[in-house]
């Protein structure tokens, strides 16, 4: 069970807030209880918009089996603060209606609370609220001041065993509320109230949703496509991905190939006959359907093994296996990590906006299943704050990515303690619940794919929510005096390991390595004073999460390592160079170096992840599955949530599956079916939630205010599309650079916004140095730049 606990109080000291950690202490082992603080909220006024802590609050409501409320008593009554709270929980969303309410208090006085949890009950059971209240079982704590010892725990055994009654009642009055409400809720319910009809609903506008709504579109459906992500950041992982799309030209081959990267694992053979029919269809697909009229072969282009090593290293990563001569890539130009195929695809999508609504930062809640025939009917979506039934005729395609950002799911699908994201931070594994509400199927949940140095790592940074994609070759991380430390200090893989998507060789196959929660780097200042020699570190913020100690165990309590065993790890490290083996692990002798005497270093590294491949399972009709193998009506599925992919892993696979599969999705979600649905007794709506994001005609002057000698300029080419700049151009020079609008990444690409209009205006040009990692940002920038300058008409070289 989880529970969602509300502090009563904005005050400092609060006796509620110790009773509530005490609940979350004490009943650890029966709920896992989240204690919130009200201090950040603001008092409620209707003049003022929905505050985004309120927003959140509500979502954690909505994630939650029940709420606890710690209620404080203040002249007979509920403080104005947790008053305020209720009424923003009442305006214009509901969250606590028909949830689970438990009501505990404690008060200086002898009364415990009694009259102001009398009078929540009333508030809580109000028209607008209709909260389902826990009768009866009053935990009322009187003289609050003595209750509790220095820890936090309360002091007498008869209070604690009538609390645990109340707490028990509590879980199996949730249970039951819960129960009638999915039996009677929205996710089964024949009385819906909707606020629009669409013919399709696809959830998730990466590369499989963009695909399925436009074919969805192209076969005569009016589609609404919802992504969670805010404007300027939907895209999901295909955004951030090097744009390659794996490609086979001979189909046989390609067969022998994928039945080697599967392996053991059990596959389909209709689903697998559709994909591998499909990668061997790529170049015509890209032709057919994204009118790239020449779409680039790796293979056929670049065979230079100094070329693109890392896309060198894909095509194919399986060099070993049978088949693996026909493996290729394919892009929509000459350039990688650019968001150039993302592009495409959201152009393709823009084009049909007469047909595609699109609703951004809009997260999908619950999909609605008609009770008698299991249809999925439609979707519940969180749209501006507001919860919204919309009705889907035809069908709902789920493309929303996986659960790389969701930490439960990571533990308990995968079994690691942690995974750093260099994806996208706004999959967060919405899918798996939605769809087991329905009976789904799910498959390949411990599947992810990785990349990065020493065989998939990247650093780790706390203030970093995303991790960098290291690409660049580098060699100082892997030879030399420095070798990779688990938690305890030992060494548990090999550093110069060449990774094949996070994959490492094990005993004959490639598999994931152990994951660990705080690794290091551990080197001596010998091979800092190397690294730090270096021009332009592929990562930047090396130095500055570097710890440093004059000695071992010194280092190792930094990091929170067993101090003999890293003494132990570097004698028998400093014994394998000197003997020129590596007993351990196997690393080259050349790269090995023994430790000089301190002082020494470590720099805190993840294991990198790139994408979940678990979620619901699928057919090759990209039908979703429910338990029993057999289709959920109306229901399809395309991309990473629930994707293909088994065992080991070939680059470009996943994009390869958002075309081939977000195809046959969208084709078939958008056929009129025949199956009985829910009756339309009417459609209520506030029309202001229904509006496509999708912007109007680009009218840079209507949107943009300039001044005297001031332009504008524009680029489509940056990772998230436009970039809009207003250039201060006067007497030949360029005064000012503004960048009125970006998507870019929330990290290299926003140094590139940051720095490249200082270094403008200071070189008076346009043509200044990319950023490191950021070159597309940087490079639709100084299109943007040199957009505006043209239209200045008063231009000398320097500026040009």
């Amino acid at each position: 069970m989880k529970y969602i606990a509300i502090v009563g109080t904005n005050a400092n000291l609060s006796y509620n807030r110790k009773l509530l950690f005490f609940l979350q202490n004490y009943f650890n082992d029966k709920a896992e209880i989240d204690v919130v603080d009200i201090k950040n909220i603001p008092m409620f006024n209707e003049d003022r918009p929905l505050p985004n802590v309120i927003k959140q609050l509500a979502e954690k409501i909505d994630q939650a089996d029940g709420v606890i409320f710690g209620v404080p008593e203040y002249d007979h009554s509920i403080p104005s603060s947790l008053k305020s709270l209720v009424e923003w929980l009442s305006w214009q969303i509901h969250p606590l209606k028909d949830r689970p309410i438990m009501l505990v208090g404690t008060s200086l006085g002898n009364l415990g609370s009694a009259r102001a949890q009398q009078h929540l009950r009333q508030i809580l059971d109000s028209p607008g609220i209709g909260a389902a209240v826990m009768p009866g079982n009053e935990f009322l704590l009187g003289f609050a001041e003595s209750q509790f010892s220095n820890d936090g725990s309360i002091k007498d055994q008869k209070t604690i065993d009538f609390l645990t009654q109340c707490f028990n009642n509590f879980i199996h009055f949730s249970k039951e509320v819960n129960r009638n409400r999915k039996e009677n809720g929205l996710m089964n319910n024949d009385k819906v109230q909707w606020s629009a009809i669409y013919d399709v609903i696809v959830i998730g506008f990466g590369a499989a949703g963009a695909t399925a709504a436009r074919f969805a579109a192209d076969n005569d459906a009016k589609v609404l496509l919802v992504d969670a992500a805010p404007e300027g950041h939907e895209g999901g992982n295909t955004r951030y991905a090097g744009q390659v799309i794996l490609t086979g030209h001979d189909l046989e081959k390609t067969r022998q190939y994928f039945k080697q990267l599967f392996g053991p694992y059990k596959i389909d053979p209709e689903i697998l006959e559709t994909y591998i029919k499909g990668i061997n269809d790529i170049p015509n697909y890209l032709k057919n359907y994204l009118e790239i009229k020449e779409p680039i072969s790796y293979n056929k282009v670049h065979r230079d093994p100094d070329f693109q090593a890392f896309a060198n290293g894909l095509s194919p990563e399986y060099p070993e296996f049978k088949g693996s001569d026909t493996i290729d890539l394919t892009t929509v130009h000459d350039g990688y990590f650019d968001a150039s195929l993302w592009k495409v695809l959201r152009h393709q999508v823009e084009k049909r906006s007469n047909k595609i609504d699109l609703w951004l930062d809009s997260p999908a809640l619950h999909l609605i299943q008609n009770s008698k025939n299991k249809v999925i009917e439609g979707v519940q979506i969180n749209r501006k704050g507001q919860k919204v039934n919309v009705k889907a005729n035809n069908g709902v395609v789920l493309s929303l990515g996986g659960f790389e950002n969701e930490p439960d799911y990571i533990q308990n699908f995968i079994g690691v303690p942690k995974l750093k994201v260099i994806g996208t931070l706004y999959n967060k594994g919405d899918g798996i619940k939605m769809v087991q509400e329905v009976g789904a199927a799910l498959w390949h949940l411990h599947s992810y794919e990785g990349f990065g140095f020493n065989g998939g790592f990247t650093f780790d940074d706390p203030d970093e929510q995303r991790g960098k994609f290291i690409l660049s070759p580098w060699p100082e991380l892997s030879s030399g005096s420095i070798f990779i430390a688990a938690d305890d200090g030992s060494r548990y893989i090999r550093e110069d390991e060449n990774g094949r998507h996070g994959h490492i060789y094990d005993h004959g196959s490639w598999k994931t390595p152990t994951v660990f929660s705080h690794p290091h780097l551990i080197f001596d200042q010998a091979q800092f004073d190397v690294i730090s020699k270096q021009k332009n570190l592929p990562y930047e913020n090396f130095f500055d999460i570097t710890v440093k100690a004059d000695t071992i165990s010194e280092l190792a309590e930094k990091i929170s390592a067993d101090p003999e065993i890293l003494q132990k790890t570097i004698d028998d490290f400093d014994r394998f160079a000197k003997n020129g083996e590596d007993q351990l692990l196997n690393r080259n002798k050349n790269t090995l170096k023994a430790f000089g005497a301190g002082p020494f270093y470590a720099t805190p590294i993840a294991t990198a992840m790139l994408n979940t491949q678990g979620g619901a399972k699928r057919n090759a009709q990209a039908e979703v599955l429910d338990a029993d193998e057999h289709p959920i009506p109306h229901l399809y599925s395309a991309g990473e949530f629930g994707g293909i992919n088994e065992n080991q892993y070939n680059g470009g696979g996943n994009l390869a599956e958002c075309l081939i599969f977000g195809k046959i999705a969208g084709q078939n979600a958008a056929k009129d079916k025949k199956d009985e649905l829910l009756e339309v007794n009417s459609i209520k709506a506030d029309e202001n939630l229904l509006t496509n994001d999708f912007e109007a005609a680009d009218k840079l002057s209507k949107k943009f205010k300039t001044g005297p000698h001031e332009y504008l300029g524009s680029s489509q080419n940056g990772i998230g599309g436009k970039v809009v700049v207003r250039v201060k151009y006067e007497n030949n020079k360029i005064e000012k650079v503004d960048i009125l609008e970006q998507s870019e990444s929330e990290d290299v690409g926003i140094k590139a916004v940051q720095k490249l209009p200082k270094e403008m205006v200071e070189q008076n040009s346009y043509q200044v140095d990319a950023v490191s990692g950021a070159s597309a940002s940087s490079r639709a920038i100084k299109e943007a730049v040199k957009n505006a300058l043209e239209k200045a008409n008063r231009l000398n070289p320097k500026a040009l």
